[in-house]
């Protein structure tokens, strides 16, 4: 079964805590307690997917986190590169990243504003990730943004006992090339290690231009005694990416697929330097203690500094709308001109997490939370005009900060009634405050709201005869962003509401396994891309009262022999939106006109998704893996038009590895990764927008196409 539970990451590998204490038996607190405090357990009456580290290095060859997650129930990935390299995006059960919440050691990632996560900042950090806890639905309480579809707990913190060097080198399509060195001293006299690394991934992407530049580090030292540990982490990432965000136009699909029209707007060449260009470093400080055989806590305080800007070639601005005055020269009147701009992102956030944890007999008890702030500065600024007297050097045409403070509190209780029936309660407490001043493209609109939610969990687990069953209900809440606060005075968003039923059922076997999982997730006042134009002319999300997800989801494995396993997930799935009004710009007479839908598609929420894998181990310490990923039609906006959206796609890889054991050379692994082996021409992601003009409604569709066949290879040398 450990063979089979393996072999990819659709698996759900059980990562217990008890377990891996009974290995370290000279120290107690090897195991991160601020990890443990919101990771459901293996008994717990939630969706979940575990990932090892093993399973991580099986396929870590240097696409960012979504894309060695893609094989994981319900889940599908995209790139703006085209090929796994800089800015990519993962959803889960049709859920975007501004709703999955991530933590890091416990410890809140996603950005404070858009809530989105951005792991282009952080590359390369699976290669010092231990384990992997993914939670579909609400799941359990946690730190940080309101779960709205998954959590992603990411763990760095186990203390690695051996002494260790050990070199990454892949390369592959595209130019793609990643190498890192990492060390870790051990345990040193039974108490003290450190361990490190530094990283660089370069690619010069699939769509043009789409280039990437990212380097990282990571180091962490921890002291260990029987009752107390102590640790400190530093890590962080320096990227430069070729935007891509803007994806390639309908118009250019099947002429040049790879078409980026960013950068385009200067004359001649496209400029060579509309890039993206971000440093996000990561201070974090753990103690944790353990009081006697039935009490353990922890705290953690924590500080991430990021600063970066991207910037634009931007052809014919008028500069009224940089708050500059028109320039007189001679007898000519200048009111546009090019200009280079950088917008800019400077902030700071930081703060605390802590819980307590107590078991003994047939109870388990969690009491925890946390606090953060966030201080963000927001600024432009003019690097280069054509007609350079008419802007001042270094012009700051916008200045505006931003202030977020998050504090919760919550509290679990499992209980175990009889061996094979346990009960669990999960109550969370969330305070919010968000201060805005200004936006740059409405400077004057101030915003200062504060949301208050209690958000109540609860359900039981029965085993009996490798049998388990689960059901449980959970219900949050999730604030706006950034961007919806934007919509004007007179269209400010509400919080949005989610109840998630979730109930199912497992058996685990030595030859074999399978789950099925069901899910309701009913949502009041979602916030969604309607049209709708905001006081400024810019599209927004609006709050629909009525919307829900509906599916079940499937997983099985089965070892049919000890050379051969095989593994697969599926979900199917309703994603509706009920009395769905859509608005369309009205070019010939302004304004804007409406259409009506009783029932609708959510966008990018498809019906199907399929992983599987045949995995092969001809001989020993060698393997053969068939890759398989099917996801079907996704709409591109909620009207439900198939006019508007991306078709069905079957993706096929093949991964082959082989490993040596020596004595000098502790383990040298080869990895070689076929991606894509049909070369099928498909699109995970994109968008639409529609308008009427000359009496006539025109749609434009946008789409990220991903790579045809591409491949990795890689060499791991551990000493």
């Amino acid at each position: 079964m450990k063979l089979l539970l393996s072999a990819v990451l659709c698996t759900s590998s059980v990562f217990s805590f008890a377990q891996n204490q009974k290995k370290f038996n000279d120290t107690t607190l090897l195991q991160p307690v601020e990890v443990n405090a919101v990771r459901a357990g293996e008994r717990a009456p939630f969706a979940k997917t575990n990932v090892s580290k093993k399973d991580i290095e099986k396929i870590n060859l240097g696409q960012d986190l979504p894309f060695l997650l893609s094989q994981t129930p319900s889940a599908v990935v995209n790139s703006d590169a085209g090929a796994g390299v800089g800015y990519t995006g993962i959803r889960i059960r049709g859920t975007d990243a501004s709703r999955i919440n991530v933590t890091l050691n416990g410890i809140p990632y996603n950005d404070a504003e858009s809530q989105g996560t951005y792991f282009v900042d952080l590359p390369d950090f699976a290669s010092s990730v231990n384990s992997i806890q993914i939670q579909r639905g609400v799941g359990t309480s946690t730190n940080g943004a309101g779960a709205f579809g998954a959590n992603i707990n990411l763990s760095t913190n186990e203390v690695n006992k051996q002494s260790f060097v050990e070199l990454n080198n892949s390369v592959g399509s595209y130019n793609t090339w990643k190498r890192n060195l990492q060390f870790g001293s051990g345990l040193l006299g039974k108490h003290f290690t450190v361990d490190g690394r530094i990283s660089q991934i370069t690619s010069d992407g699939y769509i043009e231009r789409a280039t990437s530049n990212l380097k990282s580090i990571y180091f962490t030292t921890a002291y260990v005694t029987d009752n107390n540990s102590l640790r400190f982490n530093v890590f962080g990432g320096k990227e430069k990416t070729y935007q891509a965000w803007d994806g390639v136009p309908e118009s250019m699909l099947a002429i040049n697929r790879r078409y980026n029209e960013i950068g385009t707007e200067k004359p001649g060449a496209p400029y060579d330097n509309e890039t993206d260009n971000y440093i996000q470093t990561h201070y974090q400080l753990f103690y944790n203690h353990k009081f006697n055989a039935y009490w353990k806590s922890n705290i953690a305080v924590f500080y991430t500094k990021g600063k970066g800007y991207y910037e634009q070639y931007k052809a014919a601005q008028a500069l009224a709308d940089y708050g500059l005055p028109d320039y007189t020269n001679g007898g000519s009147t200048v009111t546009q001109t090019d200009l280079i701009r950088r917008l800019w992102l400077d902030n700071n956030f930081y703060g605390t997490i802590f819980s307590a944890q107590h078991q003994k007999n047939k109870t388990e008890f969690t009491a925890g939370g946390g606090w953060d702030g966030y201080d963000g500065e927001h600024f432009g600024e003019i690097t280069w005009a054509e007609v350079q007297a008419a802007v001042p050097a270094y012009y700051r045409w916008y200045d505006l900060m931003a202030h977020k403070k998050d504090f919760s509190v919550y509290s679990k209780w499992t209980q175990y009634w009889t061996k094979s029936f346990q009960t669990f309660a999960d109550l969370q407490y969330r305070n919010i405050h968000y201060t805005i001043n200004g936006f740059e493209h409405n400077p004057a609109l101030q915003v200062n709201n504060t949301y208050n939610f209690v958000n109540p969990k609860l359900g039981f687990t029965w085993n009996v005869h490798h049998w388990q069953w689960y059901a449980s209900y959970a219900l949050a809440q999730h604030e706006p962003n950034r961007d919806d606060f934007e919509a004007g005075t007179t269209q400010q968003p509400k919080r949005e509401l989610l109840n998630d039923v979730e109930a199912g059922i497992e058996r685990k076997q030595q030859q074999y396994s399978f789950g099925v999982n069901v899910y309701y997730m009913k949502y009041k006042d979602q916030l969604i891309l309607t049209g709708k134009i905001n006081d400024v002319g810019a599209y927004t999300r609006i709050n629909v009262p009525n919307s829900y997800r509906a599916g079940i989801e499937l997983q099985g494995q089965y070892m049919i022999n000890k050379y051969v396993n095989v593994a697969a997930n599926a979900t199917f799935s309703q994603n509706k939106i009920k009395n769905f009004t859509e608005y369309i710009d009205d070019y010939d007479n302004g304004g804007q006109t409406t259409n009506f839908y009783s029932s609708t598609n959510i966008a990018l929420s498809p019906d199907v998704i399929v992983g599987g894998s045949i995995n092969i181990m001809p001989f020993k310490n060698a393997s053969c893996n068939l890759i398989s990923k099917y996801v079907g039609r996704q709409y591109l906006d909620n009207t439900g038009k198939q006019s508007r959206s991306l078709d069905p796609y079957y993706v096929q890889d093949v991964r082959l590895s082989y490993e040596l054991k020596g004595k000098v050379l502790h383990t040298t692994s080869f990895i070689v990764q076929l991606n894509n082996i049909f070369s099928k021409l498909y699109e995970p992601s994109g968008y639409s927008y529609s308008y009427i003009y000359g009496g006539q409604l025109t749609t434009e569709n946008y789409y990220y196409p991903m790579a045809p066949f591409n491949f990795m290879a890689g060499v791991r040398v551990r000493l």
